[in-house]
This record gives structure tokens, C-alpha cells and sequence, in this order.
């Protein structure tokens, strides 16, 4: 399957790495800067939920597509949940993956140029560029994932508003994602120890008991 994917990327212009194995995949995703790592679930010596999480562990922020044969719904949330940005199911077409492929490309930083000061919005305790997906407390870069991004940014969007859970899912997650609103709280803590002075003590993103959050800015 590997090499098969590899020709059909690189047919329609990618370049592309490989790894048949966990850990060196996990030291390929380390190791270099990658623009998307497709990454299959079943892997030898180390599963794609292992280096999903271990990634995301060590700050790397690049965009991930989880490649995995399990259908069950708590299989795609623990993969979300851990990290990822998306997950296709095999078997699945190229079309598909290529789709998925370039929605993510679509919105990953275009390039690497210096971002003036007045091109962030102060989000708590750091500044957040929503186009180039950068965030900093000080000098010093926050990681986000690409979806963390949109759920602060779709919050940011509707500042003072109560946004409810359903609507968290349908527009970030969309109806192809079988999710629940577990998930979505999961996000909404991991947002809050990266904005909040306290996270136990939220100020910026605030919970509506039995609706939803509303984000005070």
C-alpha cells in the first residue's frame, strides 16, 4: 500500500517520504519539516496513535491525516483527540485523500515571512495570527493544532455570543466526523491551559452549563 500511495502522490506533484515502520516514522516526523504527515494507524514497533501523541508531545504542530481500517467511533476521537487534524477510513479512494489532502494544504501557513506585531489578536495570555497559524506568550511560539486554531478562532468569531456544543461540531468537525461533544470539551481544556492565566479558573473561554461556551475577551 505504501509504495502504491507514494507513486500516486508524487504523480499528482508531492514529494513524498516514506517509513514502513513506527519508529522510524516517529523519527522521520522528529527528525525533519514536513507540510502533511499521512500517518496509518497499524504500524509495526509503534502504533500511529503512539506517534501522533508523542509528535504533538514534542511540539511538532505539522498538520496530521490519520490513515486507519477501524470504523469504530472511538477509535476517530481518540485520533482527534490525541492530535490529529483529520482521519480517513480505509479502504478509501485517491480522490478522497487527495481532497483531504488539499482542504488541510489550504490552510497551513503559506510561508515562513516575519508577522508584524499589529497582524496578531491578543487571545488571554498570548497572541494568536489566525492566517498563518502562529501563536506566542512573549517570544516564545505556542503549539496549536490546525484544529485547536479553528475552534479558538470560530469562538474569537462570535466573542460574547453562547456557541453551542452542535454548533462547535458542525462547523469545525462537519457532519463527516463522528464525534461527540466529549471531544469537544477535550479542545475547549486543551485551549484553556494554552490561553488562560489559570485554566482552572477560566476568564476567556467560559462554560454555559448544559449549552456550550462563550468566549470573553
Amino acid at each position: 500500500m505504501i509504495l502504491g500511495l507514494k507513486d500516486n502522490l508524487e504523480f499528482e506533484g508531492y514529494e513524498v517520504d516514506t517509513a514502513a515502520e513506527g519508529r522510524t516514522g516517529l523519527q522521520k516526523v522528529l527528525q525533519n519539516k514536513y507540510d502533511l504527515i499521512l500517518l496509518d494507524i497499524m504500524l509495526p514497533g509503534m502504533s500511529g496513535f503512539d506517534i501522533c501523541k508523542t509528535a504533538r508531545k514534542e511540539g511538532v504542530n505539522t498538520p496530521i491525516i490519520l490513515l486507519t481500517a477501524k470504523g469504530e467511533e472511538i477509535d476517530k476521537v481518540l485520533g482527534l483527540e490525541l492530535g490529529a487534524d483529520d482521519y480517513i477510513t480505509k479502504p478509501f479512494s485517491l480522490r478522497e485523500l487527495l481532497a483531504r489532502i488539499k482542504a488541510i494544504l489550504r490552510r497551513s501557513p503559506a510561508g515562513s515571512e516575519e508577522i508584524s506585531d499589529s497582524e496578531y489578536i491578543p487571545i488571554g495570555k498570548i497572541r494568536v495570527n489566525f492566517k498563518s497559524y502562529l501563536a506566542l506568550e512573549g517570544t516564545v511560539e505556542i503549539k496549536l493544532t490546525h484544529k485547536e486554531f479553528e475552534v479558538l478562532q470560530y469562538l474569537h468569531k462570535n466573542t460574547g455570543k453562547t456557541i453551542h456544543r452542535d454548533d462547535l461540531m458542525r462547523n469545525i468537525w462537519s457532519i463527516d466526523y463522528d464525534i461527540t461533544t466529549r471531544t469537544v470539551d477535550n479542545f475547549i481544556l486543551k485551549l484553556r491551559q494554552k490561553i488562560e492565566t489559570d485554566p482552572n479558573n477560566p476568564k476567556i473561554i467560559l462554560t454555559v452549563h448544559g449549552v456550550g461556551y462563550k468566549m470573553i475577551t
